[in-house]
């Protein structure tokens, strides 16, 4: 039997029924995702940062060329209200793994950049996060290959 998409109240993504397989399917590549994003949090927690640390200091290290690693740029990769987005900037420069700096073209603007401490702390962690998608990285391949798979199949038969 079918399953419906979203209830009314929910946006309308999709139009098409999904059967059991295809939950299954999306069930099991989310299962996977949140086995490495659990292994990650650990992870953090092990080195002595919450997850969100980590992934500030990911993100101000691995900001794109054409963004600056400002609070606002920070804020919307890391999908999080401004204010948020200031505390969670506090904590981490409080111990030690992120400064702020005037940006060298506008003064009124503050960037963000991680401190030698957070290089460290982010490098060793980002090594052991490789290491694990060594490991784990094969699965989440082959259970987003077999969700992207059933709905291009579902595409070409109608």
């Amino acid at each position: 039997m079918p399953l419906l998409v979203a209830p009314s109240s929910a946006p309308q993504l999709a139009r098409r029924s999904l059967t059991r397989e295809d939950i299954q399917r999306l069930a099991e590549f989310r299962f996977h995702l949140r086995r490495f994003l659990n292994f990650s949090n650990a992870a953090a927690e092990e080195a002595g940062l919450r997850p969100q640390q980590y992934q500030l200091l990911q993100c101000v290290s691995g900001i794109p060329d054409e963004l600056d690693p400002t609070i606002a740029n920070v804020a919307a990769r890391m999908m999080l209200k401004h204010n948020s987005a200031v505390e969670l900037v506090d904590r981490t420069i409080e111990q030690g793994f992120l400064k702020r700096v005037p940006d060298p073209f506008d003064h009124r603007r503050i960037l963000l950049r991680v401190t030698s401490q957070g290089e460290r702390v982010l490098g060793s962690l980002a090594a052991y996060h490789l290491e694990e998608l060594d490991h784990a990285g094969p699965e989440l391949i082959r259970a987003l290959r077999r969700v992207l798979a059933a709905k291009a199949a579902s595409r070409r038969a109608g």
